[in-house]
């Protein structure tokens, strides 16, 4: 599913549901992030973005992500 305006994870607006459409990482974090179950399709929203880690819920989990993986995270809008 191709997505019109996608954005770093850094800029989705807090508690906003977006989806996951790319990855732009190495296989080391990807597969790292696939283990905590964010892969491309994954709906989640952004709980907190405060300046430091980002706080995700995703999957029914809560995760934070450092604002460097997260840079690397594209995600839509929903």
């Amino acid at each position: 599913m191709l997505h019109e305006l996608t954005m770093s994870l850094t800029m989705a607006p807090s508690g906003q549901d977006v989806q996951l459409v790319g990855i732009q990482a190495g296989k080391r974090l990807t597969h790292r992030l696939a283990e905590l179950g964010l892969t491309p399709g994954v709906v989640m929203s952004v709980i907190q973005d405060s300046g430091g880690p980002i706080l995700l819920s995703v999957r029914d989990s809560r995760i934070a992500v450092g604002r460097g993986i997260a840079h690397k995270l594209d995600v839509a809008v929903l």
